[in-house]
């Protein structure tokens, strides 16, 4: 059994050394098994302070093109949810703190407290739910709380005060703003409602908050990160795999984003 790092406390503790952490994002077995673990750790060693591990879904509604598209070949290629289970455990081997992020229905299909079991013993630190809302979250509540699993639920610019103070009421670790109203995917600015989103979080919560939908550069990581606790990237290290001939190349280019990310994400503007 791996034990696992709390995400919430490294990015508690980027905060208190005056930078924001980066949050980095890639599906299980995209674009294999062994690439993906290769992958993941590439982006830890250049720089990224938190992982994401995607569950691949064929349904994925809130998902833009691009991870769209890694999703499909990681499904084609047989990846199950003990795959993304092996994934979490052989990258929370490099001591960065590890979240599955998922819909909500692969959960429910393995079984709600035998996922937060078996996430547990891989060393992975918690869950984040795009679609569940904490109303509807009370199975896995239970089974976060018992396994001792941080939870991050979603906050959107449309949310109200309200929601936002239910939500992050119940999240554990930390609390993921998306910056935009849509789907996942790189974006040439980042969003312009997004600092007062943050504000607004954080009258209603002193858990650190990410934010996440858009960013694909190291400047436009330098910018959420004077606003934000966290900087979330997906799709732009999606595309460095798209793009690659080969999983060889793949890995220099994520190495590559990760460290410029890391750059902007450690020097806020």
């Amino acid at each position: 059994m791996t034990e696992a790092v709390a995400s919430g406390a490294v990015i508690d503790a980027a905060r208190a050394s005056g930078r924001a952490a980066l949050v980095g994002y890639l599906p299980a077995g995209f674009p294999s098994y062994d690439g993906g673990v290769a992958l993941l750790t590439a982006m830890v060693d250049a720089g990224v302070d938190v992982v994401e591990i995607g569950l691949p879904y064929s349904d994925p509604v809130l998902d833009g093109p691009t991870i769209q598209a890694a999703a499909d070949a990681a499904l084609r290629a047989g990846t199950r949810t003990a795959d993304v289970l092996r994934t979490v455990e052989a990258v929370a081997a490099t001591g960065a703190p590890v979240l599955v992020m998922t819909y909500w229905n692969p959960v429910l299909r393995y079984g709600v407290d035998a996922f937060a079991r078996d996430l547990a013993a891989a060393g992975g630190a918690g869950l984040i739910t795009p679609d569940l809302i904490p109303d509807e979250g009370g199975e896995w509540i239970a089974a976060s709380d018992a396994h001792g699993l941080e939870r991050v639920f979603l906050v959107a610019p449309s949310s109200s005060d309200v929601r936002i103070a239910q939500t992050t009421q119940a999240c554990r670790g930390w609390v993921y703003a998306a910056s935009t109203m849509g789907v996942t995917g790189a974006r040439a600015q980042t969003s312009s409602v997004a600092p007062a989103l943050v504000d607004r979080v954080r009258a209603a919560t002193s858990l650190p908050v990410c934010v996440g939908l858009g960013v694909s550069n190291g400047a436009q990581a330098a910018e959420v990160a004077s606003y934000a606790d966290g900087v979330v990237v997906g799709s732009a290290f999606v595309r460095c795999v798209l793009d690659a001939s080969d999983e060889k190349e793949a890995t220099r280019a994520i190495a590559a984003l990760a460290a410029e990310l890391a750059e902007g994400a450690r020097h806020p503007r």
